[in-house]
């Protein structure tokens, strides 16, 4: 089934609805009806101490490929919300891209349930893995 929006149109909606995650940079690399793929383009400003990737730039990347993920299903709808968010740090981050492999999970009518898989480019080694519930507003979801 195919995505019910463009990876164009999630770019606009990024920069223009979401604009602190619009303008990191993030560029889609794949995406189909309740799967994304994202990479986000490695920044010195993303180090912590000690030169790993910060946990709330992981965080944000997967909330953003989650919010993909859901409106690859839904269509543009800019009031889908995070309603949880829980991140497992699984191994330190290289510096580099981050790669985020999103799916859905479970789409109701008025709940998406989905998880994020991210790692350093390059590494098959997952670094964290996000688990993420989204609330839909009513008349904009058909269950799967």
């Amino acid at each position: 089934m195919p995505s019910r929006v463009t990876p164009e149109e999630l770019d606009r909606i990024a920069r223009e609805k979401v604009p602190f995650m619009g303008q990191l940079g993030s560029r889609i690399e794949d995406l189909d009806a309740g799967t994304v793929r994202v990479r986000l383009p490695f920044h010195q400003d993303f180090l912590r101490p000690g030169g790993s990737v910060q946990g709330p730039v992981l965080m944000g990347l997967a909330d953003l490929a989650m919010y993909y993920a859901v409106l690859s299903l839904i269509g543009p709808v800019e009031l889908a919300l995070t309603i949880n968010l829980n991140c497992n740090f699984l191994r330190r981050p290289a510096p580099g891209d981050v790669i985020a492999e999103g799916r859905i999970l479970k789409l109701g009518k008025r709940l998406a349930v989905g998880e994020v898989a991210l790692y350093s480019d390059g590494d098959p080694e997952m670094v964290a893995h996000v688990t993420a519930t989204y609330s839909i507003p009513p008349d904009h979801a058909e269950p799967l």
